[in-house]
């Protein structure tokens, strides 16, 4: 979710790591810090972020961490309030090893699973009618007959032409459909029986209920948790270390409603750490590769980082993921760079701009707060583009 009120208390279970993980993480660990120039950068990369902070033109940021050619080029954490989906952590120090909420963020992390799952037959292709994965729902279809044309890919790009209220809605209300879908008894049956507004595949509408759907033919297909199986398919593959994923049951919301599923939050339940959240925009330069390994299909992450819809005038949406162009100034010279990346609540933001081999993982505690967006991309605008040697 992109606006989250602090409403959800719990944590999820820690999951360990295997032997196989631990020597993929001293592999990935092979990113050296450097000084910027190393990388690719002015030597004032690091004091355009220390002036920005002084003249607060950035607040609340967690972590910062600029990777560039695999090589750290700036990795720096600060102290802040944090909170763990509504449950006060109190002032943390935070540093490479703290995990982290990536709240929205988790969504796109979802569709690479998706696309893991796909390869091994598990999971339907996008082209799927989507009610036809849900048969328990069929009445849905009887009372209105156009949900038939509602696609899983539909599901992925956020365009099923259903009404979904929750963007600028609070999140500790009953009117906001992701709060809606925690508390409903059946939260699939929430998701699907929203009403037809429009027709599907034209019209964009941030919708935490898709991913929640993507989760679960996940979780069916593969006859494994959500997060059992990011850890076996994605997590450990790209030496990505402890996890937190919170489950419904240990939501505030989920915990007053008396839900008893016990489903992982696939919109927005996972915590992990910066560099592990850049191993994901690692794997996105590498075309889907960790090593030599084939991770995630190449084919199925240029389906994702594909423009389906327009998000805003200004940023597009594939499946999952938001894609964008940015234009700076660096070296006297006016850049225009393509970017694709994760989002969300509080400012967490993950930008990958493979024609630079550029990660920037961004943190931050800014949660629901109207300005949340301005800090990672200052940050990102004022920091780290103007100072790439280019």
């Amino acid at each position: 979710m992109l606006d989250r009120r602090g409403i959800i208390a719990g944590a999820a279970a820690t999951f360990a790591v295997s032997g196989d993980a631990v020597r993929a993480v001293q592999a990935a660990d092979a990113w050296q810090k450097t000084s910027p120039a190393d990388a690719g950068f002015a030597p004032d990369l690091e004091t355009r972020l220390d002036k920005l902070v002084a003249d607060k033109r950035v607040w609340g940021l967690h972590g910062v961490l600029v990777i560039r050619n695999r090589q750290i080029a700036l990795e720096r954490y600060f102290e802040g309030e944090d909170n763990n989906w509504g449950r006060s952590l109190g002032v943390v120090r935070f540093s490479p090893d703290t995990l982290h909420n990536l709240y929205s963020a988790t969504k796109s992390i979802v569709a690479l699973l998706y696309g893991i799952a796909l390869a091994d037959g598990k999971v339907p292709p996008p082209s799927a009618p989507l009610y036809d994965q849900f048969p328990e729902y069929q009445d849905l279809v009887a009372e209105d007959e156009r949900r038939r044309q509602q696609t899983v890919g539909h599901a992925l790009s956020m365009s099923l032409g259903t009404r979904w209220n929750e963007i600028g809605l609070a999140y500790d209300s009953p009117d906001n459909d992701e709060i809606g879908m925690e508390m409903a008894k059946d939260r699939y049956r929430f998701v699907l029986e929203r009403p037809v507004v429009s027709q599907p595949g034209k019209r964009w509408q941030y919708n935490g209920g898709a991913t929640a759907l993507l989760g679960r033919l996940i979780a069916q297909g593969t006859g494994r948790s959500l997060p059992d199986y990011a850890r076996a398919a994605l997590f450990d593959p790209l030496g990505i270390g402890p996890t937190d994923w919170i489950t419904s049951r240990e939501t505030w919301v989920g915990r007053q409603a008396g839900v008893a599923d016990g489903e992982p939050i696939a919109a927005s339940g996972l915590r992990m750490t910066p560099r592990d959240l850049a191993r994901i925009g690692q794997l996105v330069i590498d075309n889907g590769k960790a090593g030599e390994r084939q991770v995630v299909p190449a084919e199925w992450l240029a389906e994702c980082l594909a423009p389906r819809v327009s998000a805003s005038e200004l940023q597009r949406y594939g499946y999952q993921w938001y894609l964008g162009d940015m234009e700076f100034l660096a070296g006297g010279k006016v850049h225009l760079e393509h970017w694709v990346g994760a989002a969300g609540n509080g400012g967490q933001r993950l930008y990958v701009m493979p024609d630079l081999d550029l990660i920037i993982v961004v943190t931050a505690g800014n949660y629901s707060a109207p300005d949340q967006w301005m800090p990672p991309i200052r940050v990102v605008r004022e920091a780290v583009l103007p100072s790439l040697s280019l």
